[in-house]
């Protein structure tokens, strides 16, 4: 049955009281075991280093939008990587200003464990938005302060050679990207301009524009055509409504001349219009000259004056003139139907060359596009590529962001952590209050009955009379001398632990 509270304290302090050298001697040992953790506890000593990251220099606004500035987000867990690096820690682990003049020779496996050891006492902290504290705990302080400020050092070192190879490897990328569009630009260049050295039927705009004046010089030749079939039928009926000769009366020795001079006109006239192969022409040559044969038959034979000249037949010279119109309208609309024959012909090579131009016009399409949208993109490449340029000098210059050691690493005076005067008081602490911890838990779990309250609630049954101990004289001398000698003890070994304790923050022990 369980003890209750209220009863708690009361007989904790009997229990005490009843076993005092066991209370004492717990006091003695759990006091002495804190002194003893206090002595052998692992101090360690903590020194730091703080980082400024300077993201706001005037370079910044200076170069918006002509160059690109090295960003760093999650600068904390950044930093960490940067020095988890196993290069970046074997360069700690190797250097003899830390751990002797032969770090450089050790074997592989201590390498390996000095690494994990260093990394194991490594800390990045924050502090605030733009500082964040590199930290290094060691038992040695001339330890934590010389790897915290070796850290410092190649933490910086790193993040500017990262920046300098992201921004060169951003350059070297985007300036071969710009020499494989230039290739492929002058690829597309060169098949376009063979395309367009084999293909020179035009575009299909010059195409329709010579069918449609093709097509419009046929329409008025067509019908310059009719005009002159109009013509030459007129002409037709009016020959056929004329006598080709005429019979002249009476006697005159100059109607062979007459004749003459009015065909040599005529020949005059159509000379003015025409070429000697003209058929008119042609005609006109052959009657003069069968007229001038006529003529000098009959001077030769004198029966020019004696014959009548009524009785001679003559040329109409209406006649003659409607038919001369007439074989030059059918000439003219010989010539015409030819003009049409050599139109159509010129048409019907326009529509093949519009085919043709259909069928290139697929190619020269993809041709032209491949070439705009590489030119697009080799022109923003270009533009990339002088941005990529002044990023890569800024981080050579150390311009953009970086980081600077805002505050060095100090020289560690006092451990980091709970110190030997926090064992010390604790000991004293504990040893006083193990005693009554103990008894209490004891209490707690004891089955035999110390209160009324437990019968009363353990059985449900009342107890109507308690008995108080009674102690003989005797017995109460002898608690009182045991008393006094505990107390003594408990003053001598509190006595010494004190002595202990200040020997040791004293710096004696």
């Amino acid at each position: 049955m369980a003890l209750p509270l209220s009863q708690l304290p009361q007989e904790v302090l009997r229990e005490v009281r009843s076993h005092k050298w066991l209370a004492f001697f717990l006091f003695v040992v759990i006091s002495f075991a804190v002194l003893a953790a206090g002595f052998l506890w692992p101090y360690k000593y903590e020194s730091q280093v703080i980082i400024f990251v300077d993201d706001s220099n005037i370079i910044t606004p200076l170069m918006e939008g002509s160059a690109v500035t090295t960003k760093i987000s999650e600068r904390t867990s950044v930093a960490k990587e940067t020095l988890w690096k196993r290069s970046v820690m074997e360069r700690v682990a190797t250097d003899p200003a830390i751990f002797g003049a032969g770090a450089g020779n050790i074997e592989e496996d201590e390498l390996i464990s000095r690494v994990a050891y260093l990394r194991s006492n490594m800390g990045v902290r924050p502090r605030g938005e733009s500082y964040f504290a590199i930290t290094y705990k060691s038992e040695s302080p001339l330890e934590a302060f010389r790897v915290a400020q070796k850290l410092g050092q190649l933490f910086i070192e790193e993040s500017n050679q990262r920046k300098r190879a992201e921004s060169r490897s951003a350059y070297d990328f985007i300036d071969k990207q710009v020499k494989s569009y230039e290739r492929q630009l002058a690829e597309v260049e060169g098949r376009l301009k063979d395309f367009l050295s084999k293909n020179v039927d035009g575009t299909e705009a010059e195409a329709n524009s010579r069918m449609a004046n093709l097509r419009g010089q046929i329409e008025l030749a067509r019908l310059e055509k009719q005009e002159l079939e109009t013509r030459a039928r007129s002409l037709q009926d009016q020959l056929e409504s004329v006598s080709p000769t005429l019979s002249q009366g009476g006697r005159s020795p100059d109607a062979y001349q007459q004749r003459i001079q009015a065909m040599e006109q005529q020949l005059d006239n159509l000379r003015l219009q025409y070429h000697d192969t003209y058929p008119d022409i042609v005609i006109l040559k052959e009657q003069l000259a069968e007229l001038r044969k006529q003529r000098d038959a009959a001077l030769a034979s004198g029966a020019e004056s004696a014959a009548p000249v009524g009785d001679q037949t003559l040329v109409n010279p209406l006649y003659q003139d409607l038919r001369g119109k007439l074989v030059t309208t059918r000439a003219d609309i010989e010539t015409i139907e030819t003009r049409i024959r050599s139109l159509e012909r010129l048409l019907a090579d326009q529509a093949e060359r519009m085919e043709r131009i259909q069928a290139n016009k697929a190619e020269y399409s993809e041709l032209t596009r491949d070439m705009e949208v590489n030119k697009q993109i080799y022109d923003d490449l270009l533009k990339r590529r002088e941005k990529a340029r002044v990023s890569m000098h800024l981080d050579i210059e150390g311009q953009g962001l970086n980081f600077e050691i805002s505050e060095t690493a100090q020289y560690p005076r006092t451990p980091s952590g709970p110190k030997f005067e926090l064992f010390a008081a604790a000991g004293i602490l504990l040893g006083l209050a193990a005693p009554f911890g103990a008894v209490a838990g004891l209490l707690q779990i004891d089955p035999r009955v110390r209160a009324r309250q437990q019968l009363e609630e353990g059985i449900g049954l009342p107890v109507l009379v308690q008995l108080p101990r009674v102690r003989t004289p005797f017995e109460k001398r002898r608690e009182r001398r045991l008393t006094i000698a505990v107390i003594v003890c408990a003053v001598i070994v509190s006595v010494v632990y004190i002595a202990i304790a200040i020997s040791k923050v004293m710096g004696a022990i």
